[in-house]
Formats: C-alpha cells, structure tokens, sequence
C-alpha cells in the first residue's frame, strides 16, 4: 500500500467530508479511495472515520490523525517543490493573492505580459480585501498594501506610494474650499470599512501631525466601489496614487490638499509582496516576483501601469 497516497486521501477526505469530491481530486474512484482508507485504518489498528450512507465524519483519532497530517504533508509538499525548484525549468501553476484594487486595475496586465513570455506558467489569481493565511490557503504570493507581521513570512516591497484625497470637479465646485484638513468636517467624506476602527484621516506636512475623524457619507470594504462613488459626486475618498492616476489625468478625479500627506492607517505606504520565509525560493515564485517588480518601480512605471 501506498502509505503517503492513504495519508493525503484520508486528508482530502477529513477536509471535503467527501469520499466521492476526494475522488474527484484525485481522479480515482470513490470506491478505490475507500477502500485505500480502509486498508490504512487497518494498518494502524485505529479507526479513522464514521461512515453512512448520508456523510463523513471524524472519530476523535481522526480529528488528531488530520491536525498532524496537514503539517507534516505540507512540509513534505514543500521539500519536494524545493527540488523541483532547483531541477527544472519554472512551469506549473502560481498562486496569487491580492487586494482587490491592485488586482483588478494591475495586475491583469501584468499577468498578460508575463504568460506571453513564460507560457508554461498558469498564474492563479485570488482576489479579497484581506491577507491570508499562505500556508493554509496554497498561496505562493500575497500582495498587500501593509507590511506583514506575522511569523513565518518575508516580505519584498516593490514600491512606495502615496494615498490621495480624491473627488469628482462637479462635487468639489459645489462645496467650499478644502484648504486645510479641517475643511473635511464640512464635505462629505467616502470611508473604508477597517474593523474595529473609527473613520479617522491622518495628515502629516513641514508642519505637524493632525488627525481629522469623520462620519462618512458612504462606507464600503470594496477599493473600486470607492473609487466609483468618488467619481459619481457622492464625496471625498482617500486611494492610492496608483489607482485613481488615469482619473486624474483624463480629468474625472481632482486632487485634495496635495501638499499633505494623508492616510488611514500608517504612512507605510506601498505594496509589498509575502511569501513563506524558506531557504529556497521556488523559481517560478521568484521570476514572477522579479517581473512584478521590474514594471512597478519608481513613479513613471507605477503611473503608467495598465489598467
């Protein structure tokens, strides 16, 4: 028998609660999965599952069987993509996760231009506006907006940025001035939704620190959805320079307060890419990586990304 193949099945099969979906991944029978199951079970002299004809269920066994499992056969997973990393040429697929915004308006050009010259590499793009786990959830990359802090994860930043307070003409020739950051207290302002915390902006110049706290007009967790509403009149919104630059340019977006600058959470700005801190890089981790980079670095390429 096949002791590994018996232990990633009765994973699959802990983590589906599916003999059939597991099939389906493995591209067996479901039959033969069961039966691979059976005969691991009887090996170990432990029953790992609870079986009928309805569903799947762990025994206590195989609750403890399964945490240990998804550690060991991701470290076993990650040894052999090290080597394979070093003895071939980069193909396969790559998981990508970002940001909504920088993966809708960026990085699908870039995907572009990178699989005209590396074919053999399927980019897999996974969109949300929160990090993930890399371990957990596959990914090989996480783009985001904040540096990472947790273990485990090293971080490249592949640019610096700014965030601009942004809004349509006809919305700003309909309110007073913003001259400074108090004027904010009386025009509408467009928040995104960060748990936990109130709508607060703040600003920095030759000057000092002010922190400005708003009750927002509208409120979103969605970078275009901002972006939108901002464009449609209903207010002010604070973006990354990245994304509202083609507004602005084609004069659909007015800047606010330029000689600020301003943020929401830190004046950390940027995007930074996180990968799983090993020795060894996966080549096709690293040659994505170094593409990215190579089209985002200072502020001529970062402006003329395509969106």
């Amino acid at each position: 028998m096949d002791r590994l193949r018996a232990m990633e099945l009765f994973l699959s099969v802990s983590q589906t609660r599916s003999f059939s979906e597991t099939a389906r991944l493995f591209g067996i029978s479901a039959t033969a999965v069961s039966r691979m199951i059976t005969e691991f079970e009887d090996g170990l002299q432990v029953k790992l599952l609870l079986r009928s004809t309805r569903q799947v269920s762990l025994t206590e066994s195989g609750q403890e069987y399964a945490a240990q499992l998804e550690g060991i056969l991701w470290t076993i997973n990650q040894a052999h993509t090290r080597i394979t990393a070093i003895s071939s040429a980069p193909q396969g697929r790559l998981r990508v996760h970002a940001r909504t915004m920088f993966g809708q308006r960026v990085l699908p050009g870039l995907i572009a231009r990178f699989r005209q010259a590396h074919p053999e590499i399927l980019v897999e793009l996974l969109l949300s506006e929160t990090k993930v786990d890399l371990v957990k959830n596959n990914i090989d990359i996480d783009f985001r907006i904040s540096p990472p802090v947790e273990a485990g994860v090293k971080r490249r930043m592949l640019f610096h940025s700014q965030r601009y307070l942004v809004a349509s003409p006809a919305y700003v020739d309909k309110i007073p001035a913003i001259q400074k950051p108090a004027d904010l207290l009386q025009a509408q302002c467009l928040a995104y939704y960060l748990p936990g915390r109130d709508h607060i902006w703040h600003f920095k110049n030759d000057a000092g620190m002010e922190d400005i706290q708003f009750s927002p007009r509208h409120l979103t967790n969605n970078g275009i959805a901002l972006l939108e509403l901002a464009k449609l009149g209903e207010g002010i919104a604070l973006l990354d320079d990245y994304t509202v630059y083609p507004d602005l340019a084609a004069g659909h977006l007015v800047r606010l307060l330029p000689d600020y600058v301003v943020s929401n959470t830190t004046f950390e700005e940027g995007m930074f890419a996180t990968i799983v801190d090993s020795a060894i890089i996966p080549a096709k981790v690293k040659l994505f990586l170094d593409f990215v980079a190579s089209q985002v670095a200072g502020e001529a390429q970062r402006f003329a990304l395509p969106q």
